[in-house]
């Protein structure tokens, strides 16, 4: 159950932005000139008061009895009668026995101090030049300083006290206070006013980015924000907007694309599937029904439930590999050496079409030899194509004795290894991948240039390698129709076929590329394709070099290239 906010939090929700910086700011000033205002008071009247307890000594120390008093004997005993009272400060005169005398003096607010009735020598003595407190007869305070005076007449000492009232310096504090709290009251209000203009010219710059999310929420997807200052946060925030924007825009754009490829692919996917499973749903219902007999017309039924088996068998393959690749689980990177995988396709290749010129190229020599020839051999009905030496290992020389040739069987080509025998390898293209997925990198491109390329065009495998880039690549070179630059950005979508027809001819279900691409993004390396010079389409595959201190002791002594007679 969500928490209710109470009423202040509501309140405070409701306050616009612009209204809760001033207010912050305001609040926060008048705080600071508060505290300024009360930590200076106590610090101003002390001093003051210590102005006032320095004056005490210097004036007790002079004769004031004779300027303030009219002083006569009476008695063997001096009179004091007050002639004139003295401003800011009181008098009291004490004789030689520490007897009060008499007194005189006045203050602004008409409190006197509370001289003592008796003060004894002992008493001044132990005072010396000290300052002490005197408390008043209205409660206020007082600083006093005594004396020690000769006496006039008799010769006996007399006693001096002066005391001087507070009230100065509570007066002066009085001021002072009224003064600050006027500067401080016209100082926030001005700050108030600087401080809501400021807040409402920079908050004019969000303005835009309001506006600009209130078309974005309407739709239009178009919107960009102008003000890119780096230095300030509203610039920084509009570039952080625009990047969103442009994301959000890309991922709608492929969220479209993606729809509609799936669209597209649900409907080849469908064809595809539903066509060999009527094929085999009608097979069976024939079976059911009686309409097939004997063993050859069940042997052929068999045949063609076999066939479409093996079509619903590859599209699911497909679909499995890219949701595997889609798991992203981590490959197990080691260093490969691309000669002896291209070499392999290549035989593989030969095998499956026989009647295909390949050619397996290696560049990683100092002086590569390009020229790509082709040895064709007639074919006798009676015995096997004969092999060219080198061309093909024990194990695919055994699977074609063991297939039967017929007079109709097409011209078998051998496999040319064009290298140069006699120079070093300059960078061997030991490149760090996974074996098994480069593999299929490269039979998926191998069987995509022999699709889309004529039945008698050559086909090329290039192995390089780039010490600069620190890059090694194996690239398969058709001489078909090529594909079109613009569609070179889609071929590795998934789902996506340049033919919309669905005809088997053409094969696959949009998905052979998008492996690649796949794997390549797996393995940190790239797929691109260019044209070939005088028509066809190249694809590259490119890895980063292995370093030495990763590569096999084994692979780093391979520095020879390619040997038709190893096949």
């Amino acid at each position: 159950m969500a928490h209710k906010p109470d009423a202040v939090t509501r309140w405070w929700r409701a306050i616009s932005l612009r209204a809760k910086v001033t207010g912050v700011t305001v609040a926060v000033l008048a705080l600071g000139l508060l505290l300024a205002g009360i930590g200076t008071v106590p610090i101003l009247r002390n001093s003051l008061v210590g102005n006032i307890e320095a004056q005490l000594p210097a004036l007790v120390s002079a004769d004031l009895a004779p300027r303030y008093f009219d002083m006569s004997i009476e008695d063997g005993k001096t009179v004091y009668t007050p002639r004139e009272s003295p401003r800011d400060f009181f008098v009291a005169i004490y004789d030689g026995e520490g007897v009060l005398q008499t007194t005189t003096g006045n203050s602004a607010n008409g409190g006197k101090p509370l001289f003592p009735s008796k003060y004894t020598l002992l008493d001044a003595q132990n005072a010396g030049d000290g300052v002490f407190p005197l408390t008043g007869t209205k409660g206020d305070d007082f600083r006093a300083a005594v004396a020690l005076l000769p006496g006039d007449g008799d010769g006996a000492l007399r006693i001096q006290m002066v005391a001087m009232p507070l009230d100065y310096a509570d007066r002066i504090i009085s001021q002072f206070f009224g003064i600050y709290i006027t500067v401080a009251l016209v100082t926030i209000l001005i700050a108030a006013l600087l401080t809501r203009g400021l807040v409402t010219l920079t908050f004019r710059r969000l303005g835009q980015v309001e506006s600009t999310a209130m078309s974005i929420a309407k739709g239009d997807f178009s919107q960009r924000l102008t003000d890119l200052e780096p230095t300030t946060e509203v610039g920084r925030l509009n570039t952080a907007i625009n990047t969103m924007l442009d994301r959000v825009d890309g991922s709608l754009a492929q969220r479209d694309r993606t729809v509609q490829h799936m669209r597209r692919f649900i409907g080849d996917a469908s064809h595809e599937l539903r066509t060999p499973l009527v094929s085999v749903r009608g097979y069976a219902e024939l079976y059911r029904m009686g309409a097939i007999k004997g063993e050859e017309d069940t042997a052929r039924a068999m045949e063609r439930i076999e066939k479409e088996a093996i079509r619903m068998g590859v599209l699911v393959e497909d679909l499995l590999a890219l949701a595997r690749l889609d798991e992203e689980r981590e490959p197990e990177i080691e260093a490969l050496d691309l000669r002896p995988i291209a070499r392999d396709a290549a035989l593989d290749l030969r095998a499956a079409a026989p009647g295909r010129t390949v050619s397996v190229i290696d560049r990683t020599v100092d002086a590569p030899l390009i020229d790509v020839t082709t040895r064709p051999t007639p074919v006798a009905p009676d015995r096997q194509p004969p092999t060219p030496r080198g061309a093909l290992s024990r194990a695919t020389l055994g699977r074609l004795r063991r297939r039967p040739r017929t007079p109709a069987d097409p011209e078998v080509t051998g496999i040319d290894f064009t290298e140069a025998t006699d120079v070093p390898v300059r960078t061997p293209p030991i490149v760090l991948g996974e074996e098994n997925k480069v593999r299929q990198v490269v039979t998926n491109l191998l069987g995509n240039a022999r699709r889309f390329s004529p039945a008698d065009s050559p086909l090329e495998i290039v192995v390089d390698a780039d010490r600069v880039r620190g890059t090694g690549s194996i690239s398969i070179v058709d001489h078909g129709e090529g594909i079109p630059p613009q569609i070179r950005d889609q071929i590795f979508e998934r789902f996506w076929r340049a033919d919309t027809s669905r005809a088997r001819e053409t094969g696959g279900s949009g998905l052979g590329l998008a492996i690649v691409a796949s794997i390549m993004k797996a393995l940190r390396g790239s797929v691109a394709v260019t044209e070939t010079p005088g028509g066809g389409a190249t694809f590259t595959i490119t890895l980063p070099l292995a370093p030495s201190r990763a590569t096999p002791a084994h692979l780093l002594e391979d520095t020879q290239p390619i040997d038709p007679l190893a096949l």
